[in-house]
């Protein structure tokens, strides 16, 4: 056994308790949160930044803009379904640096945009890049190492997609605003190789049997054959076909992509209604923020409460969000609002996978969980052509914000309809 797995203390004496090592599992969630704080903040969180300077700064719609964007999400399903296949077969580290650089080219050009098709070019290789060094392969290698504490350690880890946002966003406004769009894109591209790339090379590791253990630090089991035995859990056809899955899946769909749009929009949203960018930057890290405590307090209370009926609370508050977005103005009740859709911001993105984990195990878990985000990530792209398109067409952003209230309602009532989330795993 390597000494990442050693468990005991090479200096303890005769009848003394050995002293226990750290277990890697969680260096491992300390290198994903770094990672997808530094991926997350400099490519999901700038999506509503970059909107606003490609109208500004390039002279496109907001309608274009927001259709273009739509874009990255499209491209991010449709490969993040191949990221899930290939985690299974090959060094995750190499795919993660593939989508780091890809994101990081993407960003690079992003002042060199000046044509439509450019545009629709710069988000597709952006969303390639998120969907091969973020939630998919982060979340997956982060599940290999945890059967007890999975809800802990994935809170603890996907907290780097919240806090991306607060310390990243504050850095690209001034920068896009000091530099403009072209200088400060350089810049970023920089920040995201240098805070991504080194680190998955030095810290990461696939599963916990490269190191000789079992997830939790425990000692491994062997099949009749002498291997290490495989994680257990449902076929991914199996999976696939069950009531859960498909309802979940779409409950997801509608929640998410009224996430996302406001996501997309909610910067040029504050900062419209208050005339400061400053404000609406400060809107953003505020949610967040919520969003990193609302992770935090999911982590623990669901260690006590059902995963479905936590959900359940979370798309509630969600819904009440966007309709209070939709009738707020004031600089005080846009950021209170803000705090609140954070609280579900880093919820809705930490449950999807910890639900796939607990419902259908991990024999099959990224081809599932990829399957899951590529039809959520594609209809997400709905999001931000939904929010330009009433924006520009019925009337700004208050009727805007009423159409994802309504979506945000229908994706509570699926949610409630699918049933129990292990009814397949009881089976077996």
């Amino acid at each position: 056994m390597s000494a990442e797995g050693a468990t005991g203390d090479a200096g303890s004496g005769p009848g003394e308790d050995p002293k226990p090592r750290l277990f890697y599992g969680w260096y491992i969630v300390a290198t994903v949160f770094v990672i997808q704080t530094v991926s997350c903040g400099l490519i999901f969180y700038n999506l509503s930044i970059f909107l606003k300077a490609f109208v500004a700064e390039n002279g496109f719609s907001v309608e274009a803009v927001s259709s273009a964007t739509s874009s990255f999400f499209l491209a991010g399903g449709i490969v993040g379904l191949g990221v899930g296949w290939m985690m299974d077969r090959y060094d995750p580290r190499i795919i993660m640096t593939f989508g780091a650089l890809c994101a990081a080219v993407a960003l690079a050009s992003a002042g060199h945009v000046t044509e439509i098709w450019q545009l629709y070019g710069f988000y597709i290789l952006f969303g390639i890049g998120n969907a091969a060094v973020a939630v998919i392969p982060g979340t997956t290698i982060v599940a290999r190492w945890f059967n007890r504490q999975r809800s802990r350690a994935i809170a603890y880890a996907s907290t780097g997609l919240s806090l991306g946002g607060i310390v990243f966003t504050p850095i690209s406004v001034t920068m896009i605003q000091n530099l403009g769009l072209g200088h400060a894109a350089y810049w970023l591209a920089m920040f995201l190789v240098v805070g991504t790339v080194p680190i998955t090379w030095f810290f990461l590791k696939s599963d916990p049997a490269s190191i000789g253990l079992a997830p939790d630090g425990d000692a491994p089991t062997f099949d009749e054959h002498g291997r290490v035995r495989a994680p257990d859990g449902v076929a991914f056809g199996d999976a696939i076909k069950s009531r859960f899955f498909i309802m979940f899946t779409m409950a997801y769909v509608f929640s998410m992509m009224s996430q996302v749009g406001c996501l997309a929009h909610q910067f040029r949203l504050v900062s419209s209604r208050t005339g400061d960018d400053h404000i609406a930057a400060l809107a953003v890290s505020m949610m967040a923020a919520a969003s990193i405590a609302g992770r935090l307090i999911g982590g623990s209370v669901l260690s006590k409460v059902s995963s479905k009926r936590y959900l359940q609370s979370v798309f509630v508050l969600q819904a009440i969000s966007f309709f209070l977005f939709s009738i707020s103005h004031g600089v005080v009740a846009l950021l209170i609002v803000s705090v609140m859709f954070g609280g579900t911001v880093g919820n809705l993105q930490m449950m999807q996978p910890l639900m796939i984990a607990e419902a259908f195990g991990l024999k099959a878990y990224a081809r599932i969980l990829s399957l899951a985000q590529m039809i959520t990530t594609c209809a997400n792209a709905a999001g931000p052509i939904l929010i330009g398109f009433a924006y520009e067409r019925l009337g700004g952003y208050h009727t805007a914000y009423l159409l994802i209230t309504g979506a945000s309602i229908i994706g509570i009532t699926l949610l409630t309809a699918s049933g129990p989330v292990r009814a397949l795993i009881d089976k077996r």
